[in-house]
């Protein structure tokens, strides 16, 4: 059961903050994505397979609404929509660099030694 004390200190915790934005489902593998430039919202979707339209558009609001994503609206017929990430998207790319990496020395090693006993 969570105290006041925790929750006290979730809210002041930098990493809780971080964690409390990124960590959504398919949240990070948003930005990840976006990593490599602008993307309209078809793009994302063929990008993350398996994620729903609607998930997405969530996720990419909340992202817009934390100022890490920039949603810009071009005015053609049919109207064109891009996304890209904003400085403060950017700053957690080395983030995503040190996941990568973890998973790549650490994980990778764990997951081979299943799929052979399958």
């Amino acid at each position: 059961m969570a105290t006041a004390n925790d929750t006290a200190a979730a809210e002041t915790c930098p990493v809780c903050a971080t964690a409390d934005v990124i960590c959504g489902k398919w949240t990070i593998l948003v930005i990840r994505d976006l990593a490599a430039g602008r993307s309209r919202f078809c793009e994302l979707e063929r990008s993350l397979a398996g994620i729903s339209p609607r998930t997405l558009s969530l996720r990419l609001r909340a992202l817009e609404e934390h100022g890490i994503v920039q949603r810009q609206t071009f005015p053609e017929v049919p109207p064109r929509v891009e996304y890209a990430l904003t400085q403060k998207g950017r700053a957690l790319l080395p983030l995503i660099d040190d996941m990568r990496r973890y998973g790549r020395e650490w994980l990778e090693a764990d997951r081979a030694p299943k799929a052979q006993a399958a």
